[in-house]
């Protein structure tokens, strides 16, 4: 296939740790198969070279247009929240993987404190550093056609994700829970064997059930299911021996933005007489 015919992919990199890039970088042999039928025009993790072109309006990397984009990573400056709305006018599609562009990612947990009082313990001139005192997904700036969770994303759905757009159709990505991935590796859950608290039954599946296969609780690296049922959920943890402020923090740990958990709080409140700090 000429360089001409072949759909352009661009991969892109906000406030992230670049493992959900590298997953990309990780699939191996079906890198060269995906680089012949794609031109991947714009992926700085991969090569320096801007591709297709130059600079766009005002500066900004990527001149475009590009098939599919790929979008690594949360808004957490001033300059994100321009650079994305650049990118979603020069893609036809846009796809956000990874918790932090799907969900804030862990660095939204100041979302929740006071990020100037972070900034001053942490940097020695802080006054140099510009940033925003929140972390959102990508949803919240700019219009989304696709978004895969993990953290890191999985390989296999990224290819789903990508050989989808390629044929032209929605990709087909499994909504259940890790729940139900415990019952197709056959493994026992942790719950009810040993009264372990796990968020299986509210975190997307993806990861193959990996931590409750070695008898851990899972920790929600995929974020939420639709419509999870956080009452039950929550009563349950509480059964296992969760207070209040370990409930609201074991939510916010890898997709503290998502909206979906933003209940949390208020549903917990009577666990524990502790408040989330």
């Amino acid at each position: 296939m000429d360089d001409a015919d072949r759909p352009t992919l661009a991969v892109w990199k906000f406030a992230s740790c670049d493992g959900c890039q590298l997953t990309l970088l990780d699939c191996e042999d079906e890198l060269l198969p995906l680089a012949g039928r794609v031109s991947i025009s714009h992926f700085l993790e991969m090569s320096s070279a801007e591709g297709t072109g130059s600079r766009g309006p005002a500066g900004l990397e990527g001149a475009g247009p590009y098939d599919l984009s790929l979008v690594e990573g949360s808004i957490t400056t001033d300059e994100d929240a321009r650079r994305i709305r650049h990118i979603r006018g020069i893609s036809r599609r846009l796809v956000t993987i990874g918790a932090c562009a799907t969900a804030g990612g862990v660095q939204a947990l100041r979302n929740f404190a006071d990020v100037a009082e972070f900034r001053s313990a942490v940097y020695a001139r802080p006054e140099f550093v510009a940033t925003l005192g929140t972390s959102t997904p990508i949803s919240a700036h700019v219009p989304v056609d696709f978004e895969l969770r993990g953290c890191p994303i999985n390989r296999l759905q990224l290819l789903e994700v990508i050989t989808a757009y390629l044929v032209g159709r929605r990709p087909n990505v499994p909504a259940h829970s890790v729940c139900y991935e415990c019952k197709i590796r056959g493994t026992t859950c942790v719950t009810v064997a040993h009264g372990t608290p796990c968020l299986g039954p509210v975190t997307h599946a993806g990861c193959g059930a990996i931590c409750p296969t070695y008898g851990r609780g899972c920790y929600g690296c995929f974020g939420p299911v639709a419509d999870p049922n956080l009452e039950s959920m929550i009563r349950q943890l509480g059964r296992d021996g969760m207070s209040e402020l370990d409930v609201v923090r074991v939510f916010r740990t890898f997709n503290a933005a998502a909206p979906e958990y933003g209940p949390v709080p208020e549903i917990a409140e009577g666990l524990g007489t502790e408040e989330p700090q």
